[in-house]
């Protein structure tokens, strides 16, 4: 079994614009524990207040997990992480020294002979609280192995019970950190009663990759942080490992307690807290992980899934695979969303329809399940709605004021709100008009052609009702013309499916 060491809350939040508070930082600390996470590096107690703060709140809390506090080898960062963490249920000290001759002559400017002093000290002080101890020789791949061996074995006969080495810098390949994991657990004096981690950071893209070398080689705790945030270019992903090893248990032998199921919406958590999102081809959480665009693809992913997907998305939290549909789509992918819509076409119409998706395809990036009734029923169903004119009125640090004038049927309307911005006023006059229920959960607008005159296309999601979610599109090279276009156009869908559904069926 592999524990996961999650440091999202330290190592993690060092990332340039991933801070977080003290109640964000409880918020995922009890995700991570309902995650089913081994250890929570909770902060660095001695760095300020409010990382003890911090550490403290989530040591009270979280019961059913080791909560970790970081300290280096200094007394008074022993004695936080102590007071820290007095009432934690499980409590666990990480200390760490940095081992390199880089680190040891221009950083610390200290002997290796001082470093194990001052290593077996903080180990021994770590100790004298809890038996849960962790010791890192910091830049631990880029030190001298012959002087790791010999840190290593001091920090052993002091107590600790769990030695992890650090790719500090993301310096090692997969070939030489497995190698180096692999000669430590030989060459190390009590090393075989210890539980060996690993700390990869993600430089060259390798973080994952090493961190499994090392499984491979004999380690049994991964220290890692959703997302793979953390200093610089981040450490370790914890959704990719715990993937792995669970995708590949044929070749790595060994699992972990994490309840997968939890991957995305911890992911989404993190997201939603530090502000960041994941790319949309982020492996295992991102929202193209289990989307298929390609018709070859599609066609395959219908006929057995197994053809496209080495994993269930339902094993991390995504509710089903999804057929995207763009240009790249074939018929097969066409006809299986429609058929999901409830719409059967024979094969004469789904050619015509086909050839309408493919024209529109090349047009737009985004196709929605309302361009697809569109088309699939066009001539059934009059647009109901029409977009006539607006009029932004704005000043600095005030409201924004607007004026619409739109068609809904035979009606002309013509209707005026106010909010904090234009778009924002612009949907508050229509849907109040409409008396369209929900909210806005997506407003993206993107420039098609860089001049400064440039087409601006606006993409919308409107979330009426759980499950139930109205997208549109609209372009103009005035964005707010562009954004009310979209409004529109989503009413018209919502308007032709509901139409459709109260249509009898013959």
């Amino acid at each position: 079994m592999i524990k996961i060491f999650d440091t999202t809350l330290r190592d993690g939040e060092q990332s340039p614009g991933f801070a977080m508070n003290i109640r964000q930082k409880l918020l995922l600390a009890r995700q991570l524990e309902k995650l089913g996470v081994d250890v929570i590096e909770a902060g660095f107690p001695n760095a300020s207040a409010e990382d003890f703060e911090s550490v403290k709140l989530i040591a009270e809390t979280c019961a059913e997990v080791e909560v970790c506090a970081l300290a280096r080898c200094y007394e008074k960062d022993i004695e936080a992480a102590i007071e820290a963490l007095k009432a934690a249920a499980k409590p666990r000290i990480h200390v760490f020294i940095a081992t390199s001759d880089i680190h040891l002559k221009h950083k610390l400017k200290i002997s290796r002979a001082q470093a194990i002093e001052k290593a077996v000290a903080g180990v021994k002080m770590a100790r004298s609280f809890t038996s849960r101890v962790d010791f890192s020789p910091e830049d631990g791949t880029r030190s001298d192995r012959g002087f790791l061996i010999e840190i290593l074995s001091a920090v052993i006969q002091a107590g600790v019970d769990t030695i992890n080495i650090p790719d500090t810098v993301g310096y090692m390949t997969p070939q030489e950190y497995g190698d180096l994991i692999g000669f430590l657990s030989k060459n190390v004096p009590g090393i075989e009663n210890m539980i060996i981690s690993t700390h990869c950071h993600n430089d060259l893209g390798l973080a994952v990759a090493n961190s499994l070398a090392g499984v491979l080689q004999g380690a049994r705790q991964i220290e890692c942080t959703i997302n793979g945030i953390g200093e610089r270019a981040g450490n370790a992903s914890l959704e990719e490992v715990v993937m792995t090893l669970k995708t590949r248990q044929d070749l790595y032998q060994t699992s972990t307690k994490v309840d997968t199921t939890q991957l995305l919406a911890t992911s989404h958590l993190l997201s939603q807290i530090t502000g960041h999102k994941v790319q949309a081809n982020k492996a295992i959480v991102g929202k193209n992980a289990f989307a298929h665009g390609a018709g070859i693809h599609q066609h395959g992913m219908i006929s057995e899934r197994s053809t496209y997907e080495i994993m269930k998305p339902e094993d991390v939290g995504f509710s089903s695979t999804h057929i995207f549909l763009s240009k790249h789509s074939g018929r097969h992918g066409l006809d299986h969303r429609l058929n999901e819509l409830g719409i059967s076409l024979p094969p004469e119409k789904l050619d015509q329809v086909f050839a309408k998706f493919k024209a529109l395809a090349d047009k737009k990036k985004h196709i929605y399940d309302e361009d697809l009734i569109l088309l699939s029923t066009e001539g059934e169903y009059q647009r109901k709605f029409e977009l006539i004119s607006l009029k932004v009125m704005s000043e600095a640090q005030q409201s924004a004021k607007i004026q619409v004038c739109f068609r809904m049927g035979d009606q002309k309307i013509d209707v005026t709100a106010e909010d904090n911005g234009p778009v924002s006023a612009l949907y508050k006059a229509i849907a109040t008009h409409v008396e369209l229920p929900g909210m806005l959960t997506e407003f993206n607008i993107q420039a098609c052609t860089p001049e400064q005159e440039a087409l601006g296309i606006a993409y919308i999601s409107w979330q009426e009702a759980e499950g139930i979610l109205w997208q549109g599109h609209g372009a103009d090279t005035d964005i707010v013309m562009a954004a009310g276009y979209a409004f529109i156009d989503m009413l018209n869908g919502r308007d032709v499916r509901q139409q459709r559904l109260n249509k009898p069926q013959i």
